[in-house]
């Protein structure tokens, strides 16, 4: 198989703690072809969603771990999965990733942490639903909420 990894710059990858490495590293151990690319480097262009994608080859190096072959623009829909791992920030770049990967699923592209679901199940926001199993949460942009939330409940973390 054919497998892309859009993540984010490789060389700020902590191997011994990232998971998408990981997954790299399995996705090879079992023989298939790893490539990655970065939420950049995708385009809609003439109706066809591609990314500037390198394969990857991984040297077994904690450091130096991995070679990447030049670059090439290749439409998405030629993977056999697209993996989406890039962490956000949340800001509109990265809805527009979204919306980019929705519609090359759309094209063909098989798409995993489906990009709808990403963009729709903020991870700061997925713990109101859960209220009655989370300490006192406040989500606001008030500074005086804020400031009183901090006086009723003394240690607090803001985020």
């Amino acid at each position: 198989m054919k497998i892309a990894f859009l993540a984010d710059p490789l060389s700020g990858f902590k191997t011994y703690k990232d998971s998408t490495f990981a997954m790299m590293r399995e996705a090879a151990r079992r023989g298939h072809a790893v490539y990655a690319f970065e939420q950049r480097d995708m385009v809609l262009e003439e109706g066809v969603v591609s990314a500037k994608v390198a394969r990857i080859h991984l040297t077994g190096d904690a450091t130096d771990w991995y070679r990447a072959d030049p670059a090439e623009d290749v439409s998405l829909s030629a993977f056999d999965a697209i993996i989406e791992r890039k962490d956000p920030p949340f800001d509109m770049e990265y809805v527009y990733g979204t919306y980019l990967l929705e519609l090359a699923e759309r094209q063909g592209a098989r798409v995993f942490n489906r990009p709808s679901a990403i963009r729709d199940h903020n991870e700061k926001l997925a713990i109101g639903q859960f209220s009655d199993y989370t300490s006192p949460t406040l989500v606001t942009s008030s500074e005086a909420r804020l400031r009183a939330f901090h006086a009723k409940h003394g240690d607090v973390i803001f985020k």
